[in-house]
């Protein structure tokens, strides 16, 4: 039992690089050391002057990369997207007052306006309700040509999951295409 013992703990002091051999019946400290194969590349410290600075490239000529998310995605894990900032492309249906002055989740008909737009998941026009999606009065005055079928694209932060369902404020609502009528 005692080899045993002897022969792990052995184990775990080459393991941990440094130990003593007790359980042999010795009673000198080995210090076990691992040999590399080259010496270091650099010897000698690094001044300022040979660091190299980084590239900056202004913001203005990064491209944006936008994910865009399937609003049926959204709206099975509501939690998952709090106070995320979600894009998504959608048909629009129409303007309406759904969601509007409901306290948990308070957006007031006075200065917003809410809109729905059509499942994806289907052919037929069904709102997806469980999407609150709410857009400021002003901002929805300049897209009063919007019709039920425009293709939309659609940019908002996730602010809540009252109810279970999603509530978004949208910061951009832009229209892709003139409406395909089914």
């Amino acid at each position: 039992m005692n080899k045993k013992i002897s022969y792990i703990l052995g184990l775990l002091v080459i393991i941990a690089g440094v130990g003593t051999n007790v359980f042999a019946g010795n009673t000198v400290a080995e210090k076990i050391s691992a040999v590399t194969s080259a010496p270091p590349a650099q010897t000698e410290p690094v001044t300022k002057d040979q660091v190299q600075q980084p590239q900056v490239t202004p913001a203005a000529t990064v491209p944006v990369q936008i994910h865009y998310t399937n609003p049926i995605v959204i709206v099975n894990k509501p939690s998952a997207f709090l106070n995320k900032k979600v894009d998504m492309v959608a048909r629009f249906d129409k303007f309406a007052t759904l969601g509007l002055d409901y306290k948990p989740a308070m957006r007031s008909s006075e200065t917003y306006i809410s809109f729905l737009i059509f499942r994806p998941d289907t052919d037929k026009n069904i709102p997806l309700s469980e999407m609150k999606l709410f857009i400021p009065r002003k901002s929805a005055e300049k897209l009063i040509d919007l019709k039920e079928n425009d293709q939309v694209k659609i940019s908002g932060t996730v602010f809540s999951n009252a109810l279970g369902d999603v509530w978004i404020d949208v910061e951009n609502l832009s229209k892709l295409n003139i409406g395909n009528k089914k």
